[in-house]
């Protein structure tokens, strides 16, 4: 059988917790769909491809899971809200990771364009502003 190949850039891939991987358009609705259409997001990962060229304005959380964090290209330093203090981890070369441990608050701050790979347990992941 043959497959034709999808793209990161305009497809995200939901794993169930069944190890079932689903293909999503990246469009304004798909965190509304991702929550609607799998049951609240619970137990699934989300591997998604972002690119930046500049700091995040926010925080974020995942409480049900581990997010892995691959730089594709670029120089990336994640900053890591832990009990102890914050921690910063640079990212500055293509292959490097980082796993954000669940329930730690990280943000990631850049000054030239990035790409990044992440696979995010994506239920009840919150936000909040720097």
């Amino acid at each position: 059988m043959t497959r034709s190949p999808h793209s990161l850039d305009k497809e995200f891939v939901v794993v169930s917790p069944e190890k079932h991987a689903t293909i999503e358009r990246f469009d304004s609705t798909l965190y509304e769909r991702l929550d609607r259409d799998y049951n609240g997001f619970k137990g699934h990962d989300l591997i998604s491809c972002h690119e930046f060229d500049q700091d995040w304005s926010a925080w974020e959380i995942h409480p049900n899971g581990d997010e892995t964090v691959i730089l594709l290209s670029g120089k990336v330093t994640f900053v890591l809200q832990l009990q102890e203090g914050n921690e910063s981890v640079e990212l500055d070369a293509p292959g490097t990771y980082l796993i954000v441990p669940r329930n730690v608050w990280h943000t990631a701050k850049t000054s030239e364009k990035s790409r990044i790979l992440f696979i995010t347990p994506g239920e009840d992941t919150r936000n909040r502003e720097l």
